[in-house]
């Protein structure tokens, strides 16, 4: 497929920090998706939290599934708009690397532990992973990866840390947190993607749960309108075919809302290449109007589904969990694997090793330290 103008082209990539000769049939873009693949951080993705913790059930979306979701419509969204979809699949299949065992609960007791070390946000981790935290190359740390692969990796990034980045990578990723630019047209698009992916998955997941039902979530317009038209298409729909039915006529809107609106946006701005689109207003959005159906769709789960009691006992123990882990290693850094043991950065070095355990290994390893099963059955109404 022809690249618009606009695009990001691997030909024009700023490179990698450290210089490595071209390979035959594969280019940087496509060279990076394939490294973060073969990662051992990919991997554990498969038993990390999105929303319901790995023990909750076998049917739940992981951080694997969801980044391999997240993949599916960035680049169903790029071939509509003529941008590289192997970008776009490099950058959505690593967004989430960094993220902690469950999920925004670990996230948030990590960043708490993390507080006078300089902090722990899981974007930045997810950088750091394939910056420093994978060793599998002879001549240097990380995956080596291309300038644009890592910026789309940094969602965001406070102006602390970026100004961190900006002092150790001089005009690097961290330089647009700090000048207002905007990053490549191909984030952007993988930003949307993952807010399509994570608010389509988690209706399923929810309703899959007994937390939804399908009649709380009627009143939204998004899935009222497809539900209207499931039911006229096919009068005897109903229960999870409905609910499946209604979730893909969902995902076809968003994708083509983002693909019409973006396309009149760069019709109307005509950015002469990819460098041009990075210094303009964002190009890649929804409509107003979809907009709308999504904030409301967002606000909906953070009430119905996300602050759900059952959901939030469950966090309140993966809370704790990370937390007597962190301290565990803290205490006795020989109680982790030596090449983390023997790093004198030990609060990130406790923070990193944490960071990177699936929802089961930390639990076996908290039974271990601590001597007890924190996800056993805990009474309504009292802590962990």
């Amino acid at each position: 497929m022809a690249l618009a103008a606009y695009a990001s082209d691997a030909s024009r990539s700023r490179g990698r920090r450290h210089a490595e000769p071209a390979v035959r049939l594969r280019d940087d873009f496509q060279r990076d998706r394939d490294r973060i693949v073969h990662s051992t951080a990919f991997r554990r993705l498969v038993y990390k939290t999105q929303v319901f913790i790995n023990h909750e059930g076998d049917l739940f979306r992981t951080r694997l599934t969801h980044s391999l979701e997240v993949a599916q419509l960035g680049r169903a969204i790029a071939r509509g708009l003529s941008l590289n979809e192997d970008l776009v699949e490099g950058i959505a299949l690593a967004h989430d690397l960094g993220h902690t065992p469950f999920g925004h609960a670990g996230q948030d007791a990590l960043h708490d532990c993390m507080r006078e070390h300089g902090g722990f946000e899981h974007n930045l981790q997810s950088l750091r992973v394939v910056d420093a935290l994978e060793a599998r190359y002879p001549d240097f740390d990380g995956l080596n990866l291309s300038f644009d692969t890592r910026e789309g990796i940094l969602k965001h990034c406070s102006r602390r840390d970026a100004e961190q980045l900006e002092a150790v990578e001089p005009n690097g990723v961290g330089r647009r947190f700090l000048d207002g630019t905007r990053p490549s047209l191909e984030a952007q698009l993988t930003n949307l993607a993952d807010e399509i992916a994570y608010n389509a998955h988690d209706i399923d997941d929810g309703v899959r749960s007994g937390l939804l039902s399908l009649a709380q979530l009627e009143g939204l317009p998004l899935v009222q309108r497809h539900q209207q038209g499931a039911l006229r298409d096919h009068p005897a729909l109903a229960g999870r075919r409905l609910l499946f039915e209604i979730i893909r006529r969902m995902l076809s809107e968003q994708i083509h809302d983002v693909i019409d609106a973006s396309s009149g946006l760069l019709a109307a701005a005509a950015p002469a290449d990819a460098q041009t689109a990075r210094r303009l207003p964002a190009l890649i959005t929804f409509s107003p109007a979809m907009q709308a159906d999504s904030t409301e769709l967002k606000r909906l789960l953070m009430r119905h589904l996300y602050r759900h009691p059952q959901v939030m006992q469950t966090t309140a123990v993966a809370r704790t969990v990370v937390r007597e882990l962190f301290d565990a290693y803290l205490a006795s850094p020989c109680e982790m694997p030596d090449d983390f043991a023997a790093r004198d950065d030990r609060a990130r070095a406790v923070a990193d090793y944490v960071a990177g355990m699936t929802d089961r290994f930390a639990t076996r390893e908290h039974r271990r330290l601590t001597g007890r099963d924190a996800f056993a059955v805990v009474p309504p109404g009292t802590s962990p």
